[in-house]
């Protein structure tokens, strides 16, 4: 499979544009099209055999309370997460008004870096990449779809994902529950979670800012914007991850609650009129999966929602001794991470099995983490968290 990549946030932001060195597709460096063989790995925190190597310079908050080995961390109750996340606070305090059309349209997507791990092809757990699908608009309205855009903060710069709203199960029917990457709401290894993050549902919902148009608030978020409460992703994401492709990814995923800037006194799935629920421990021979986001870069703008008909999807893993992603084709580019991977269930339920979290350099297919126990119990400790 070709090179996966993500940009390091957080550099790219501060520079107020993704560097060149990191971009890719159109935008990229010419030469190599995706195909080089990655860069030796370096650093970080492996995991062999379950164990953990603990990289230096890390907050202790983050450290404390970590199991001895990833594979324990299945067992962990909700005390226990609760112990390790009150160590590792999110503070995103309202700004009233701080979002506006100029901010969001400067904003930065949150992807693509060259990866300094080679995918594992051992074990049976990497196939070969699938054949590219080229994706369609999603047809407007928007409203009634589950589906929008992300902005956050990080360093002096502005940067934008997709997301999706999923259900709660502590409070069915009135979920303010959103599903996303979570390199989308923090930069990973020795980072600090990202300011002023905000959920837009049916984001230019009404194609007002199609085409270069300039666009009021009201038309680009007709739902509010909808600021992050709580946030939660996985502890392998907070210790190992970072800018680019490798084993954290494949527990990329983040969960934020969310609460309307100007109260309405109804929830995000009554404002939007559509939730799905998780499907964890999905059965990948079974599975027909559509990816959806804001793609950013060209030849997309940023201000469509797109989906990329899958179907079935092949397998990626950078460390065998854990859940493979899952691959499908598309040719979406950055401002896509985080966006839903949705799938029929046996009862005929649309759910969510991932989200986009890193893609090949030439925009030809994209990676997921595969949602399993992990995931579920990070979404069980959000949806009780008061």
């Amino acid at each position: 499979m070709p090179a996966i990549h993500r940009s390091a946030v957080a550099a790219a932001l501060a520079a107020g544009t993704l560097l060149a060195v990191t971009a890719c597709g159109p935008d990229g460096p010419s030469g190599g099209g995706g195909t080089a063989a990655p860069p030796p790995a370096t650093g970080g925190a492996t995991a062999t055999g379950g164990g953990i190597t603990l990289p230096t310079g890390l907050p202790t908050g983050l450290l404390e309370g970590l199991p001895k080995s990833w594979d324990d961390l299945t067992k962990w109750t909700f005390d226990d997460w609760d112990k390790w996340a009150s160590k590792n606070v999110f503070n995103n305090p309202i700004v009233k008004d701080f979002w506006n059309p100029d901010k969001m349209g400067d904003s930065k997507p949150a992807d693509p870096a060259p990866p300094t791990a080679k995918p594992a092809d051992d074990a049976g757990v990497t196939d070969p990449e699938p054949a590219v699908v080229k994706a369609v608009p999603v047809p407007r309205p928007y409203t009634k779809q589950p589906s929008g855009k992300i902005f956050f903060s990080a360093d002096g710069g502005r940067g934008n994902c997709s997301a999706t709203v999923i259900t709660d199960p502590a409070h069915p029917g009135k979920s303010n529950l959103v599903w996303t990457a979570g390199h989308c709401v923090h930069p990973g290894k020795g980072g600090k979670y990202f300011k002023d993050l905000v959920f837009v549902p049916a984001y230019n919902n009404s194609g007002a800012s199609s085409g270069g148009k300039k666009a009021p608030l009201a038309e680009l978020a007709p739902l509010g914007t909808w600021w992050a409460k709580d946030v939660v992703t996985s502890p392998q994401w907070l210790v190992e991850g970072g800018g680019t492709g490798d084993a954290a990814s494949q527990y990329d995923f983040a969960i934020m609650r969310v609460s309307n800037q100007n109260d309405t006194g109804k929830s995000l799935e009554e404002t939007v009129g559509s939730a799905v629920p998780v499907w964890f421990d999905a059965p990948r021979d079974k599975l027909a999966v559509a990816a959806v986001g804001y793609p950013l870069y060209k030849p997309f703008d940023g201000q469509e929602l797109y989906r990329c008909e899958g179907g079935k999807p092949t397998r990626l893993s950078f460390d065998p001794k854990r859940p493979s992603m899952l691959t499908v084709g598309c040719n979406m580019t950055q401002g896509s991470s985080g966006g839903g991977w949705f799938a029929p269930m046996p009862d005929g339920r649309t759910a969510l099995v991932s989200n986009t979290s890193i893609g090949t350099q030439d925009h030809t297919s994209l990676s997921g983490p595969y949602l399993e126990t992990v995931a579920k119990q990070a979404l069980d400790w959000i949806a009780k968290k008061k």
